[in-house]
């Protein structure tokens, strides 16, 4: 398979009041199209800087970033980013809303805007396209800022815990939802939780970050995407010993710290 993100020798360092800090030290990792991957780790181990360092909006100290076998240097528009809150604007209507990155990159052409009316049609949002946002459930407008990224034909999705504003039920919901869109749309995502049985259900492959400065501790890959949706995975006979086996390395990696 192509492989479309590569991290060689990366390291981040930072500097503080108190000097220089070392917030990520040589990850080495790839990531091939079409593939799902997570990061998980302890708290404040440095998931959310991974993604920043895809997306161009910080530099690496040490070693390189390619995507696509360009080097990352910039925010690119190859790579799409959805953050914790789905970031609509309440006074825009949902078509609005998911036209609003094609407005801002002014390449609101004829064909775009098919593509835009496919994508609702295709994942039923077309009859909520004149709501406001106020007037859909929470994993609803979570399924309309996932079309706002994809109408901008991203090659990579940063997901930054997408799902953590949602209660629980609703959450495992929206993920088989995200879920198969992206495996509809044949889209490469980078996926950052703090839930283990999340990264577990969604993912090809997991990467468990050390505590700061954060290297990669270990990789699971996971052997039964074929089982069926996130939601399907969790009763996978391999489910519950994976998650013993990623939430000990993560309270090691605490306890260490």
């Amino acid at each position: 398979m192509n492989e479309i993100l590569q991290f060689k020798d990366v390291a981040l360092n930072y500097q503080s009041v108190s000097g220089e800090i070392s917030a990520i030290d040589t990850l080495n990792f790839s990531v091939s199209e079409s593939e799902f991957v997570s990061f998980i780790g302890p708290s404040g181990c440095g998931k959310t800087t991974v993604l920043s360092l895809i997306a161009g909006l910080l530099k690496p100290s040490r070693g390189s970033i390619t995507l696509d076998g360009e080097l990352v240097e910039k925010p690119s528009q190859n790579i799409g980013y959805m953050l914790q809150s789905d970031q609509l604007f309440p006074w825009r209507t949902i078509y609005q809303n998911v036209c609003l990155g094609l407005e801002i990159r002014r390449t609101k052409t004829r064909e775009n805007l098919e593509h835009i009316d496919s994508l609702l049609h295709k994942y039923g949002l077309w009859d909520f396209r004149n709501k406001l946002p106020s007037q859909l459930s929470g994993g609803m407008r979570q399924r309309v800022a996932l079309i706002r990224t994809l109408a901008l034909k991203p090659k990579l999705l940063l997901l930054d815990e997408p799902f953590s504003a949602l209660d629980y039920q609703t959450r495992l919901r929206v993920c088989d939802d995200v879920y198969s869109i992206l495996c509809s749309e044949k889209k490469t995502a980078v996926f950052v939780t703090h839930d283990i049985a999340e990264s577990i259900s969604m993912s090809d492959r997991v990467y468990v970050l050390s505590a700061r400065p954060a290297t990669i501790k270990s990789v699971y890959p996971i052997a039964h995407r074929s089982y069926g949706t996130p939601l399907k995975r969790r009763e996978h006979p391999a489910f519950g010993s994976l998650f013993e086996k990623i939430y000990g390395e993560i309270v090691d990696g605490q306890t260490e710290d």
